[in-house]
């Protein structure tokens, strides 16, 4: 088991059986897809609860899971707290948002209709888990959350090592894209929109893995020598270790790795990896949780403070 993951010490200090002491506590329950297959999938969720954690914001902070533990339907029996913050560790509004998680929940009179969103504006809705007697504030994905442009521009930074990165490069916001659901391009698009507004970059484009246009032709869609190309996915695996760099051609073969920058068709390809491992997603995760009623502004100053070192670009 991950260290501290499990509790924080305000509520081992807490009785169960104390109804007036838990009715004060407020709990973070961060909910993420993980894998049974890629070990590090859960990786970014756990490095994030412990940033949250680490603000002594909440007096629990829990992770959930749909392909790991603890799963989605047990994690609120792990919480003590009565009023839980629920903050899904997920790019897009979808099925998993609006399906999955709120069922396995057993959150009561739950209605996708409460976000009253557009598939990039949900909020958050209060309810009732009544079998754990708890008030459940669910939280829109950290992907639609405004304050993700900010990590993707991050992101960027990080990659490159230059914390004014911008004029001379452009910048590919790359989403999975899906027919399925309308609202996974959404997202991408909402991002790459307003970085695009920020005038930080000479280009911004969203391209897309399973739609057009795609990632795979990356370097027909800029003129810039340079071009930084985040992923906006949660964590790296298959397609952001393996189908992402081969398709826009940085190696042939993803286990001989590639140079960051990468040459190619005439362009330097900086590649970031996953948007959801740079550590100011938690940043997201409390913005979102703020949304929805938590007093959570001096984390958030800390957490800004305590990320914003940009590192040097990889190899």
């Amino acid at each position: 088991m991950r260290a501290g993951a499990a509790t924080s010490a305000t509520a081992n200090d807490t009785p169960l059986g104390d109804s007036s002491v838990r009715a004060d506590m407020e709990a973070l329950v961060i909910v993420a897809h993980g894998s049974h297959l890629n070990a590090g999938s859960s990786t970014p969720t756990f490095d994030h609860a412990d940033t949250v954690r680490a603000t002594g914001a909440f007096d629990e902070v829990r992770e959930g899971f749909w392909k790991e533990e603890p799963s989605f339907r047990e994690v609120l029996r792990t919480v003590e707290s009565d009023e839980v913050y629920v903050v899904p560790l997920f790019i897009s509004e979808g099925y998993f948002t609006e399906e999955v998680i709120p069922r396995e929940l057993r959150l009561d009179d739950w209605d996708p209709e409460a976000w009253d969103s557009d598939g990039t504006s949900a909020t958050h809705a209060t309810l009732e888990a009544t079998d754990v007697d708890k008030t459940v504030h669910y939280c829109g994905p950290v992907g639609t959350h405004e304050a993700m442009s900010d990590v993707i521009v991050r992101r960027a930074e990080s990659v490159t090592g230059d914390p004014d990165v911008g004029e001379g490069f452009g910048l590919a916001v790359v989403g999975h894209g899906t027919e399925r659901n309308e609202n996974s391009a959404k997202a991408i698009e909402y991002h790459a929109d307003r970085i695009a507004e920020m005038d930080r970059f000479d280009e911004v484009e969203a391209l897309f893995m399973d739609e057009d246009p795609e990632v795979d032709d990356v370097t027909d869609y800029f003129d810039s020598e340079d071009i930084v190309v985040v992923p906006l996915f949660v964590a790296d695996g298959y397609h952001t270790r393996e189908d992402i760099p081969e398709d826009m051609g940085l190696t042939e073969d993803y286990r001989d790795g590639w140079d960051t920058p990468t040459e190619v068709d005439g362009h330097r390809i900086w590649y970031s990896g996953a948007v959801g491992t740079e550590p100011l997603m938690a940043d997201v995760v409390l913005e979102r949780a703020a949304d929805a009623g938590a007093d959570v502004s001096a984390a958030v100053e800390t957490v800004r403070e305590e990320t914003s070192g940009v590192g040097a670009s990889g190899d």
